[in-house]
């Protein structure tokens, strides 16, 4: 089955190519993918993840408030009982804040230049066969 993931916006970040281009690499590595768009609250992207019944969230950055933003889905995964969601993130993340957002529950960063398969490779490897749709 295919594994359905959540890529989203958060925040006034109006800068949308990297997301769409992680998108378009998910789905041709035989996920099923949901684009939210720009400028999405933490709370618009988690009840999508849920209605969704998506088993990752990927989120993209370049604003810099990974570090309010990132926790805040987390966190409020946690408060719907969601927390089997994982959520990963990518972006214009410094290096020394990545250590920290995984403190908080994000599984994985991925910074500018990534190759896209190691982004498709982590999330089918990391999304367990029994978490799929």
């Amino acid at each position: 089955m295919a594994i359905r993931i959540i890529v989203a916006k958060p925040g006034l970040d109006g800068h949308d190519r990297g997301a769409k281009v992680v998108a378009r690499a998910l789905r041709d590595a035989g996920c099923e993918v949901i684009y939210t768009g720009l400028h999405q609250t933490p709370s618009q992207i988690v009840a999508a993840a849920i209605q969704e019944d998506a088993q990752a969230i990927g989120l993209s950055i370049h604003s810099g408030a990974h570090m309010t933003l990132f926790p805040k889905v987390v966190d409020l995964l946690a408060d719907e009982g969601a927390s089997d969601i994982v959520v990963f993130g990518g972006g214009i993340v410094p290096d020394a804040d990545i250590p920290l957002l995984k403190e908080q529950g994000v599984a994985e960063i991925f910074t500018p230049g990534t190759p896209m398969k190691t982004i498709t490779d982590w999330v089918l490897d990391t999304i367990p066969e029994s978490a799929r749709a």
